[in-house]
């Protein structure tokens, strides 16, 4: 590789930065071992929780993201359709709002779980979970922790809908929907779905940064991540 390098360099072939990237992609110090893909994966989880998981604890971290927005329940979309047809949009709007605020309050409860289970990748799962999918490492993390996670979201949840005021809109706005004529009663568990809407998100912005990291070469911000994932560019 050294040697095909330094033909393209007399050949006037690579650019400064094409070469700085041939010459970051060869291997460092040796073979690539199982633990040093482990580290890699683990990084690479650790990066995706950093910056997007901690994003979605902020106000309208879900609310104002179209990836993870968590929208009504298919038997209350009837209900955000006919406010919205009789002018009271807000209403319904604020009833989005406050079921996003909920998971927003909840997600802060799943960085120690994620910790935890990032520690736990093994030298054998590594190199599978390495030339996977694009989203091998956040299935993993999934199947990891998802139980767990429900556990800890669905009580935070609960409460925040609570605390943001969600019951008493939400109160407000089936109570008024059933009131209106030809209207069949709702009654949903805002709770569990907000719960599952919010696992969703999660993986979802954890697998966003995964596929970032192992498709373009400049998020992979450290020699480590760089020597690993080189590993499964030709797959």
């Amino acid at each position: 590789m050294k040697k095909l390098i330094l033909v393209f360099i007399a050949f006037g072939l690579f650019s400064c930065a094409e070469l700085q990237q041939a010459v970051n992609t060869l291997p460092q110090g040796g073979s690539i071992t199982n633990a040093d893909i482990a580290a890699g994966l683990r990084q690479a989880l650790d990066n995706g929780i950093d910056k997007q998981v901690s994003k979605l604890t902020q106000t309208d971290g879900f609310y104002r993201n179209e990836l993870v927005k968590i929208m009504l329940p298919q038997e209350l979309q009837r209900v955000d359709r006919t406010l919205r047809d009789i002018g009271m949009g807000a209403l319904a709007d604020e009833g989005l709002r406050v079921l996003n605020r909920a998971a927003e309050d909840a997600v802060k409860e799943a960085t120690p779980i994620f910790v935890n289970a990032v520690r736990q990748i093994t030298f054998d799962d590594a190199r599978n979970i390495l030339m996977g999918p694009d989203n091998s490492a956040t299935q993993y993390l999934s199947n990891k922790t998802t139980q767990e996670l429900y556990g800890r979201f669905n009580p935070v949840i609960s409460n925040s809908l609570d605390k943001v005021g969600a019951t008493q809109v939400w109160s407000n706005i089936i109570t008024q929907y059933n009131a209106l004529p030809l209207t069949n009663n709702v009654n949903p568990d805002l709770a569990d779905y907000v719960t599952q809407e919010a696992l969703k998100g999660v993986f979802t912005m954890i697998a966003v940064e995964e596929k970032e990291i192992r498709n373009n070469f400049s998020a992979r911000t450290s020699d480590l991540l760089r020597r690993v994932f080189a590993l499964q560019d030709g797959r």
